[in-house]
């Protein structure tokens, strides 16, 4: 395979960089080091968790090994106190694109974020950045109220923003308030404000969509229990000890960290910690199949495999061997 060059200040002929996306335990990791068995690539992470130094066991972050086997990129970037968002993201993984072709190799961008990948094939929209004094408050009320009291104010003042989110979607509803408090507008008017991707790339979308929802539920399971026999709850109390760090924090938004550390607080018990991890991670597979169902209603470049099935890595290789 021969990856040309970037070509310089040209960007209407940019070449083409492949995408691998899926909902988490969907098997990205191994699909992506495969190929990377096969084709000359490096991998450029597209995760908002595995940012976050610290924070490798509930991330299920690639092992020392596996990114000794193959170079990673954008993968513990930032203290767990840090804020990363996709403005920050869009600016490294860009600069990594550039460096991994440059040396003659291809960028091959894996993960689940697909607000990142969103990003990356859109631009960015007009929002403010968070305000962590704004969110800290939020927080604190959803302890006192709970998140469908804040749900029922932000559809006062976002009807058509809350109309979209479940009363318990503690996440996107404090940050659609943050954006309508801050700003004094709905989320709508602020999305409407984009700036466009002007990086000139083409993509060529890879997505991992298991036909067998059931297996993806099993796998969930398996490895959050797996991800605690290797030590998750011990890598919780070592970040419950920075003295900066508090659940207010994007970094304790990644699934399964909220869980433990209220567990560590005695707040609730060993299983009913484990049923709420595996819950809350089967959501975020929901979100991301959601968004990969959109992408695919705008984009017909995007091809589906299915991760379990025994074929998927002849065929992901075959559709990297026709594209280059």
């Amino acid at each position: 395979m021969h990856i040309p060059p970037p070509p310089k200040g040209e960007v209407t002929n940019r070449p083409l960089i492949p995408w691998l996306l899926g909902p988490t335990a969907g098997g990205k990791t191994a699909l992506a080091l495969r190929l990377a068995e096969r084709f000359p690539l490096e991998i450029v992470s597209v995760d908002s968790a595995l940012v976050y130094r610290g924070m490798d066991i509930g991330t299920a972050k690639p092992t020392a090994q596996e990114r000794a086997r193959v170079p990673h990129h954008l993968i513990d970037l930032v203290e767990p106190e840090e804020a990363y968002g996709a403005a920050r993201f869009l600016a490294d993984a860009l600069a990594a694109i550039e460096e991994i072709l440059a040396r003659g190799r291809l960028p091959l961008l894996a993960g689940g974020t697909m607000l990142y990948f969103k990003a990356l094939r859109e631009g960015l929209s007009d929002l403010p950045p968070a305000d962590p004094r704004l969110r800290a408050e939020l927080d604190a009320r959803a302890a006192r109220e709970g998140w469908p009291v804040l749900h029922a104010e932000l559809a006062r003042l976002d009807p058509q923003a809350a109309a979209r989110l479940a009363p318990t979607d503690a996440q996107r509803i404090q940050r659609a308030l943050e954006i309508v408090l801050l700003t004094g507008e709905p989320l709508a008017a602020r999305y409407a404000r984009r700036t466009p991707a002007a990086h000139g790339y083409r993509w060529l979308p890879l997505a991992l969509v298991p036909t067998d929802r059931a297996r993806l539920h099993e796998r969930i399971a398996e490895r959050f229990r797996a991800m605690l026999q290797a030590g998750f709850i011990e890598e919780v109390m070592r970040l419950r000890q920075r003295p900066n760090l508090t659940l207010s924090h994007p970094s304790m938004r990644a699934v399964g960290y909220r869980q433990v550390w209220h567990y560590l607080e005695g707040t609730i018990r060993r299983e009913a910690m484990i049923d709420a991890g595996i819950a809350a991670t089967r959501q975020l597979a929901k979100r991301q199949l959601t968004w990969l169902r959109q992408f695919g209603e705008t984009w017909p470049e995007l091809r589906r495999f299915d991760p379990f099935a025994p074929d998927t890595p002849q065929r992901l290789a075959a559709a990297l061997e026709e594209a280059f």
